[in-house]
């Protein structure tokens, strides 16, 4: 494997972001089939708070997004990952690990308080992530629904994701 760099998104990305997100969801059962969109959305709405791209060899090889999240008891300061996105044919070569590992450590140095996401457990309980009935998503299986505390206690509540997501 060639040295993945791992930078923000620059404006001239937004295109391939665009189609590797595409991409990346394609044939994936639990696909919306609008992630792609959904990226869109989130930047044009001010509500992509962090987005990377993983490159090699001059060529955006994986991306993920972070978006503010409101907590029903009121608590700032949560965000949600979603989605990550690896190119099909480069999956399992730690570019997803990278980008995830590399968000979580710049949210942590803004500041902030936790991160959730909606994902396949045996794969981000290696982050850290864990299931935790305080916090709460209504309509998938709450196994599914993760989070990942950053600062402070975990709080309770209901979790609401930024408008884009619908």
């Amino acid at each position: 494997m060639n040295a993945v760099a791992i930078r923000p998104e620059a404006t001239a990305d937004t295109r391939t972001i665009y189609e590797l997100t595409k991409a990346a969801f394609r044939d994936m059962p639990f696909s919306d089939g609008d992630e792609q969109e959904l990226v869109d959305r989130l930047r044009a709405d001010g509500d992509l708070t962090l987005s990377l791209v993983a490159e090699e060899a001059d060529r955006i090889v994986g991306h993920i997004a972070f978006s503010p999240v409101t907590i029903s008891d009121g608590t700032v300061g949560w965000f949600g990952l979603g989605p990550v996105s690896v190119w099909p044919e480069l999956h399992s070569r730690g570019i997803g690990s990278a980008l995830v590992r590399r968000g979580i450590a710049e949210l942590r140095e803004r500041g902030a308080r936790g991160i959730v996401l909606l994902g396949d457990p045996a794969y981000y309980s290696r982050f850290g992530f864990i299931a935790d009935p305080r916090l709460s998503y209504p309509g998938p299986p709450p196994e599914y629904f993760q989070s990942l505390l950053l600062e402070d206690d975990m709080l309770h509540g209901e979790v609401r994701y930024a408008v884009a997501f619908g």
